[in-house]
């Protein structure tokens, strides 16, 4: 697919959510461990929960699973009793569970106000829109392609709506590439910390421990992935 095609139909996507996960919304009690979301990109109520973690300014250990992923997806079977997603790990609370509704809730009881925007709540802004919107990037993000695992979990800088963010995340997912997701949507008080690191406001940004690499731009980010731990 070409650039211009990736960009414009990943920026439909993000129009179809009312741009969900673009600006951080109230936030309560900060977790004081980093809560872990399994997960796969092209997935309508995984996609409900990450947006969720944007609006709340969280963060979160993401272990990709991609269907056919030898990793990850066997791990949640193992935890859960079965391979369904999104699952949420929290070890603040030793809260483990399914189901992306019941994830939304427990994250804006806990780490909101208690209050679930209506993007989150309403049912057909809920499933439908995000059903939509996973049909312009269809087949993206949700098949493994085999690839070498690194040694430390790599960091992205990114947040939900972002159309570029999101290729960056469908590459990560596809090479099943287990990371450390800093969201730094609109609002967030994370963004100054974050120009600090990366010398400017711009995302995605990603940085990979194993090999000293930090950089901008989804196109080099997306060809990194692909050139670093891809394989044939």
């Amino acid at each position: 697919m070409s650039r211009i095609v990736d960009v414009s139909s990943s920026l439909l996507s993000t129009l179809l959510r009312a741009t969900a996960g673009l600006r951080v919304g109230a936030t309560g009690r900060r977790p004081e461990k980093t809560l872990e979301l399994y997960e796969f990109e092209n997935c309508p109520f995984c996609r409900k929960v990450r947006e969720a973690f944007s609006i709340l300014d969280l963060e979160a250990d993401v272990r990709p699973c991609p269907k056919g992923g030898p990793r990850f997806r066997g791990e949640v079977r193992r935890r859960g009793g079965k391979a369904q997603f999104p699952y949420l790990v929290d070890p603040n609370t030793d809260t483990e569970m399914y189901e992306s509704d019941d994830i939304v809730r427990y994250l804006f009881d806990r780490y909101g106000d208690g209050r679930v925007p209506l993007v989150l709540s309403a049912p057909l802004l809920r499933d439908v829109s995000s059903i939509l919107a996973g049909l312009p990037r269809i087949g993206y993000g949700s098949h493994y392609r085999k690839a070498r695992q690194p040694d430390l979990p790599l960091e992205l800088y990114s947040f939900e709506a972002s159309p570029f963010c999101r290729l960056t995340r469908e590459a990560l997912c596809t090479l099943e590439l287990p990371y450390r997701l800093h969201n730094v949507a609109k609002g967030s008080p994370s963004r100054e910390a974050f120009v600090r690191r990366s010398g400017k406001m711009q995302v995605p940004y990603l940085v990979d421990p194993n090999t000293g690499a930090a950089m901008f731009e989804s196109a080099d980010i997306v060809r990194y992935l692909d050139e670093t731990y891809a394989l044939p």
